[in-house]
């Protein structure tokens, strides 16, 4: 496929710099678009470290309102789902939907925000405490606390697209007015940080997804989904002009209801309008950064996709 003759012929201009790069924004991100974090929020938040127990501001915490993840703002937590367990952290026994990605860490199961991949804490099935029979343990340092009532607007927001080729759908939303940052990495399959080649040859499982970190004072959901149906032909099947496989499928991975039901509303539209769509969707999981070289592609090499162009469809 034209995608992977290209890709052996980026891979001899890879560099140890170029890795390094990687694994930091693997680590941290990039700061421009999250909010300054001292150094023991690092530590939790970023190197998924814990704070000591009974020692956090939310532990014995009980008013109304909605926890945010303290890097980007998203919202994780109702209090109405927040209960005391006696462990000496928040404890909440749901999240909101599509807000919260568990990740098998060991014996235990990691949980991190799906926007902005922060360490949150744990999660444990099974123990009784509540009906639901979850309890997320967090650490109160990955919170802030937003009081029921207080008028607010998210800082940034996240949506996750796939549609062929990441570097096409990066270079057309990353145009689009309102968005901050468009990354490119895998999601929807089954292995843990995996590489390009993985994804390409080894039946991951993955899609290559773009992340589109997005200000929603200047742009909406709805318009980065139109953008994207735009974008990409949704009706091909596990391809996208020539680069055929099932990480070139064509999904939209929501976040949040509201996200789900915008996303079902433009496939309705599209489906009146004769299109057979093929497009999936799936609620987000855990979000794998491509590495350095796919990121940023046509900026960084010049031309124009190949396999993308805008087409008006609604």
């Amino acid at each position: 496929m034209m995608k992977r003759m290209m890709y052996f012929m980026l891979f001899s201009w890879m560099t140890l710099a170029g890795c390094a790069q990687t694994q930091s924004q693997q680590a941290g991100g990039d700061s421009r678009y999250f909010r300054p974090l001292t150094s023991e929020e690092k530590r939790v938040i970023l190197h998924k470290g814990t704070e000591r127990a009974f020692t956090g501001k939310y532990d014995k915490f009980y008013e109304a309102g909605t926890y945010v993840c303290k890097r980007c703002g998203a919202e994780l937590y109702h209090s109405s789902d927040k209960f005391d367990s006696g462990c000496g952290w928040p404890s909440f026994d749901d999240e909101v939907e599509g807000a919260v990605n568990r990740v098998p860490d060991g014996l235990r199961t990691e949980i991190t925000c799906a926007s902005c991949d922060a360490h949150l804490g744990h999660v444990f099935l099974n123990e009784g405490f509540t009906a639901k029979n979850t309890r997320h343990c967090v650490n109160s340092i990955s919170l802030e606390f937003i009081p029921a009532g207080t008028p607010r607007k998210t800082a940034s927001d996240t949506a996750y697209f796939a549609g062929g080729c990441f570097w096409g759908v990066e270079y057309y939303l990353e145009q689009a007015p309102g968005v901050k940052s468009v990354e490119s990495g895998y999601m929807g399959g089954s292995k843990k940080n995996p590489s390009y080649q993985e994804v390409s040859y080894h039946k991951t499982g993955h899609a290559e997804v773009v992340r589109v970190i997005f200000n929603p004072s200047e742009t909406d959901y709805e318009s980065l989904a139109r953008l994207f149906f735009e974008i990409h032909d949704p009706t091909q099947v596990n391809r996208q002009g020539p680069d055929v496989g099932d990480q070139y499928r064509s999904e939209i991975f929501y976040r949040t209801v509201e996200q789900k039901e915008i996303a079902e509303k433009l496939i309705r539209i599209l489906e009146k309008k004769g299109y057979d769509v093929a497009t999936r969707l799936s609620p987000a999981a855990s979000f794998w950064l491509a590495e350095d070289y796919h990121q940023n592609y046509y900026v960084n090499k010049g031309g124009t996709p190949y396999c993308h162009k805008r087409v008006q469809r609604f």
